[in-house]
């Protein structure tokens, strides 16, 4: 597309002395006004502006504005007067246009093929206009009508086809145009980069614009290094110009709102945001959907979409608070016409956007930026704090703090080269004041999760009064400790060696953390909160009471936090139930005389209590507290929960007893066992391949939050006993992973072949079995958008998913060989639909990856009838349904494994 310089005053004169336009004239008229122009909405207030494009992408209601323009100025008019005209009438500012016009007339030469009016439509690109062609949207024009400067409006046609046609009139308002910031590169070595060097002012707000540059950067590479020396270095900038702006950056680069355990969600669904591009940029679904087709991904829809749009009006630029602000705003629209408003919202974000930001934003509003780099966030703001930090401390930083470096010690570091490592004792200090920082950030928030409350501690008091203004809190959750999984008692006799243990019950229920207080007037707080910290006070109105009654029989308690485990049970005989039966309660706003499904909360350890932080505690000290201040209690409360105690024995009692133990919770409807070291101690630590002798190392006994320690081992029957046999299933798509997987397929679906039906069906989620290199050989085998992975279900005639949507297809060519702990009864799957049960399917538990099939063809698939015929022996065996496949789940693990992803467990694994 060309862009043609506007018409001159001495070409208006000119053209004023015919009598009316040519054929050729009409026509030139037609292709830019009738063709070319798009509406788009500004940001800076109730503006709306024409833009003008592509003239494949032009709407009907667009060619109405001009042949109502036509009538309003008259057809003696040529395309030149018309344009000028109509500019006028819309209260622009002709003098900036024409300054404009005569500065590119010295510049700009046009081609044989650009003076072509026939081929190439005419573009007004006011992007480049300069500052001095803005003014206020109230000052009238000079050029303008008297009615035009008053009001300068655009009215749509009350009869326009255009989806947009029934919007209010809205004001132009002539915004200050700021040009495209030219940013230093982020992905330097952070001690050589420069925070104060950005092409905005100093305590001014962040643009956006920035932040999609860093993303843009993160985007670019794979090197977690390069990503984390790119967030650093943003955070660095974010925080020496504009402290204010850190906080919605922190959140806008986490894929989050607010903290986890009070959830602001966005509520915004493809469709909505699909809807604002297509508005905005003026594609037809069928060409939305080609680009989509074509790349894959919302931002990138949307960032070629945009390229072709120009606007008439300048808009300020986005900022980072801005975009926060317009988020929240999105999150809080409920009622009727909140999916109008979210989408108008929506739109003058995209209308304001440039170039990445539209990308960027798009992901942000599809809460996927694919940038690999959501879990680098605390680590980067430790280093940012480290090399600059915060202005205003309520205290200067001491000169001895370990989190201090001076500018002597900084510019004492040497450059680092890419081929040779040469000893640099600055780098090497450096090195470890970033190792201290990283360490207190991540403890401070595995025990604090809020970005709001970290974010105002260090602008105030810094990295040296953190821990101390953020300590663990009741009524914010803290990370749970998390078990690593044994295979057999033998493994875990070899693992602990003659350590004291302990073995408890793992039971087949809803992890829960209990927050609870007594303030003045004996008013009490309870927050219960679950494994991945969403608050599920309104869902167990049962637990609430019961901890109603703990206070009531313990009138010494004040305060506590503890760890459990909530179960179903039979209210009359106190019969344990599995969790299907727990899944089946209500989640919101449950009464306690509604509440169907009963309840045991059974506690396993302690972490806070009446004001004493117990992490630092022995396990065997913390349960020694909380069997002896809170003991098995039965509320006379009609319908409130039981509290007990998790079954356990001891390694002190032998080995024959513990193994007793683990054949009566392979017997029960248990899941297995807990093992937990009572007391810390050392262990032999396994020699790799660099180490010729194994060395002893540290296990403690402390309460280790979001960690896999070694010192809680979880042995489950499913480990041990599984399937009797195996299944051969087709992968038929699959969704983004997250984490250290973003570049990967992770989970993958996967389904059994119906004969009668001549299709695929979807039976479950797999995500366990895969090792790097497999991954990396899936991503080659079903590379986005190609012949065998598509975003849209191309495949849809020949498969079936059910109630899962993945956010990729795959091309049914494989068979995997997987094996799962379990079969069960699904209300997503429609596997085996009739088989078993009217209403529901069946589903695999645990499913785990063997091989491939080479073997097999699809059509060699397992069958629902075989997954029938597995769930009935399995019923026959006697083996309980102990959960709910991840379609189902309150909460889902998506844990970062190792090379082989052992770690990944279902919701209600420890």
């Amino acid at each position: 597309m060309v862009k043609r310089p506007l018409p001159s005053a001495a070409s208006l004169d000119r053209q004023n002395k015919k009598s009316k336009p040519s054929g050729a004239g009409q026509s030139r008229l037609d292709s830019f006004f009738g063709v070319s122009s798009r509406r788009s909405i500004s940001t800076d207030g109730p503006s709306q502006s024409i833009s003008i494009g592509d003239p494949s992408l032009a709407s009907p209601g667009s060619r109405r504005i001009v042949e109502k323009g036509k009538k309003v100025v008259g057809h003696a008019l040529t395309d030149e007067e018309l344009a000028w005209s109509l500019a006028s009438a819309d209260g622009l500012d002709l003098e900036a246009m024409r300054k404009l016009e005569s500065q590119r007339s010295n510049n700009i030469h046009l081609s044989a093929a650009a003076r072509d009016e026939s081929t190439n439509p005419e573009v007004i690109d006011v992007d480049a206009l300069n500052e001095t062609a803005s003014r206020n949207a109230a000052e009238p024009s000079r050029h303008a009508t008297p009615a035009a400067a008053a009001t300068p409006t655009i009215a749509l046609s009350p009869t326009s086809n255009s989806p947009r046609s029934s919007m209010p009139q809205r004001t132009i308002g002539n915004a200050t145009p700021s040009e495209n910031p030219i940013y230093e590169p982020l992905n330097v070595d952070p001690p050589l980069y420069d925070p104060a060097c950005t092409p905005w002012a100093p305590q001014s707000p962040v643009p956006y614009s920035f932040l999609a540059h860093a993303l843009a950067t993160l985007s670019s590479t794979r090197s977690r290094i390069a990503k984390l020396d790119t967030l650093t270095n943003a955070l660095r900038t974010i925080c020496r110009q504009h402290p204010t702006s850190l906080l919605p950056a922190l959140y806008l680069l986490s894929n989050s709102l607010s903290p986890p355990y009070s959830p602001t969600e966005l509520g915004l669904g493809p469709t909505t945001i699909s809807k604002a591009i297509q508005h905005v940029s003026g594609l037809s679904p069928a060409a939305l959907k080609r680009l989509y087709h074509a790349t894959g991904d919302p931002g990138d829809v949307a960032f070629e979409a945009k390229s072709n749009v120009r606007t008439l009006i300048p808009h300020p630029p986005l900022l980072i608070t801005g975009v926060y602000s317009s988020l929240l705003k999105i999150a809080h629209a409920k009622g009727p016409g909140a999916a109008k408003t979210k989408q108008a919202i929506v739109e003058k974000l995209l209308v304001s956007a440039r170039g990445e930001e539209t990308r960027y934003l798009v992901r942000t509003l599809g809460q996927n930026l694919r940038v690999g780099a959501v879990r680098t966030s605390l680590a980067a703001l430790a280093r940012a704090i480290v090399l600059t930090p915060p202005v205003e401390l309520s205290a200067p930083t001491p000169d001895d703090s370990p989190f201090r470096i001076s500018a002597e010690l900084l510019e004492e570091v040497k450059p680092l080269l890419a081929k040779k490592k040469v000893a640099d004792e600055a780098r090497d200090a450096l090195n470890d004041v970033y190792l201290r920082a990283e360490s207190l950030i991540k403890r401070v928030y595995v025990q604090h999760p809020n970005y709001d409350h970290i974010v105002k501690a260090l602008l105030e008091v810094g990295l040296d009064g953190l821990a101390a203004q953020l300590p663990l809190t009741v009524g914010v959750p803290l990370l749970p400790t998390l078990g690593s999984p044994t295979r057999s008692l033998d493994e875990i006799y070899d693992r602990l060696g003659f350590l004291p243990f302990t073995a408890e019950f793992k039971y087949d229920g809803q992890r829960a953390q209990i927050h609870a207080s007594r303030g003045e007037n004996d008013r009490r707080f309870v927050k219960l909160f679950s494994r991945h910290l969403e608050d599920m006070t309104d869902k167990y109105p049962d637990v609430v009471s019961l901890v109603d009654g703990i206070f009531q029989s313990s009138p010494q308690t004040e305060s506590f936090i503890i760890d459990a485990e909530v179960v179903a049970i039979d209210p009359g005989t106190g019969a344990l139930k599995t969790f299907q039966e727990l899944s089946n309660r209500a989640r919101k706003e449950v009464k306690l005389d509604e509440v169907k499904v009963a309840v045991c909360v059974f506690a396993f350890d302690l972490m806070y209590l009446d004001g004493q932080i117990l992490l630092e505690r022995s396990f065997r000290d913390r349960r020694t507290l909380l069997r002896t201040r809170f003991p098995p209690y039965t509320s006379p409360q009609k319908g409130a929960a039981r509290f007990d105690h998790v079954k356990s024995v001891e390694s002190e009692d032998g080995r024959e007893v513990v193994e007793g133990f683990w054949q009566a919770a392979v017997n029960s409807s248990s899941e297995g066992l807990m093992v937990k070291l009572l007391d810390s101690g050392e262990i032999l630590e396994e020699p790799n391949q660099k180490k010729d002798k194994p060395r002893r190392k540290p296990l403690p006994a402390t309460y280790e939050p979001d960690k896999r320690t070694s010192a809680w081992l979880k042995l489950k029957k499913d480990y041990v006993t599984g399937l009797g046999d195996s299944l051969d299933l087709v992968p038929i798509g699959a969704w983004h992973g997250n984490g250290r997987k973003a570049q990967w397929w992770s989970p993958i679906l996967l389904a059994v072949w119906d004969p009668d039906a001549e299709k695929l069906i979807a039976v479950c989620k797999c995500m366990s079995g895969f090792s790097d290199a497999f991954y990396k050989s899936l991503r080659e085998r079903y590379p986005e958008n190609s012949d065998s992975c598509s975003s849209q279900p191309m495949w849809e005639p020949e498969c079936d998913t059910g109630g899962l949507r993945p956010e990729v297809y795959f091309k049914p060519q494989e068979v995997w060989e997987i094996r799962g702990a379990d079969i069960t009864i699904s209300p997503v799957s429609v596997a085996a639909l009739g088989l078993v049960s009217q209403t529901r399917g069946l589903s695999l538990r645990f499913p785990r990856f063997i091989s491939v099939r080479d073997d097999k063809a699809v059509v060699n698939a397992s069958t629902p009838e075989f997954l029938a015929n597995m769930y009935r022996m399995q019923q026959a065996a006697g083996k309980d349904q102990t959960g709910a496949d991840e379609g189902e789940l309150v909460d889902v693990a998506l844990d970062d494994g190792g090379q082989d992803d052992e770690s990944e467990d279902s919701e209600a694994d420890l």
